[in-house]
């Protein structure tokens, strides 16, 4: 089995990373370190073992977080898309060609089409949603291209096609009653269309949950089985 490789937020302010370990919780290493300076919330792997992480910076009016690209040989991180308002979600097209993100404080969904891992296309950067409310957490992304958006502070998950136009949403039980409302991600499983939502109730008094529901489609496939 691959080693495991998760981000942290850290401290939430100056001093996060990414770090790895064997899937028996040995051999921990640090593949972004803590004095890198980051705040890595979320990460995707691409065709070649390289991965995308956002950086969680900024506020609603201070653009300081962005995404980076870290290559499979490591190395430092690489600046993709920088000056976003708390870089949240990101994941990878099923094909590997088009980067998508989603901005916290700044309530856009960012569609990107990749000239190569570290570039974007000419006029390949939009936002293809701008959303209202609590703002746009985890995604995950589907075979056939569906994105799933987590809508933090809402209870709910927005689903759009791979054009980045909105398509569905998933609510979660209690929401008109102001439970559940804390939804930050989700998760497909491998080789299935079940997704898990993931929230919990604040100080509502009903805790963490998880939610099974029916995807649009089965979970895109593992990055490492097209290397």
């Amino acid at each position: 089995m691959a080693a495991s490789t998760w981000p942290s937020l850290g401290d939430f302010s100056k001093h996060g990373s990414v770090v790895s370990m064997a899937p028996d919780g040995t051999d921990i290493k640090e593949i972004v370190p803590r004095s890198a300076g980051y705040l890595p919330d979320d990460l995707v792997f691409d065709g070649k073992g390289g991965f995308y992480f956002t950086d969680f910076k900024g506020g609603s009016s201070s653009p300081d977080g962005g995404v980076y690209y870290v290559g499979p040989e490591g190395g430092d991180p690489v600046s993709v898309l920088p000056n976003l308002k708390i870089a949240n979600g990101v994941g990878l097209s099923p094909d590997g060609k088009t980067l998508w993100v989603t901005e916290l404080a700044g309530g856009k969904l960012h569609r990107v089409s990749l000239a190569d891992a570290t570039t974007v296309a000419p006029f390949g950067a939009v936002v293809t949603y701008t959303f209202t409310g609590a703002g746009p957490d985890s995604l995950r992304i589907d075979a056939e291209g569906n994105v799933y958006v987590a809508m933090y502070g809402q209870a709910r998950v927005l689903v759009f096609n791979p054009l980045g136009l909105p398509i569905g949403q998933y609510l979660l039980p209690g929401r008109d009653e102001g439970h559940n409302l804390r939804s930050t991600s989700m998760a497909i499983r491998p080789r299935t269309d079940e997704m898990l939502i993931l929230t919990n109730d604040w100080d509502q008094g009903e805790g963490s949950t998880i939610f099974a529901v029916k995807a649009l489609a089965k979970a895109a496939a593992d990055p490492a089985s097209s290397k």
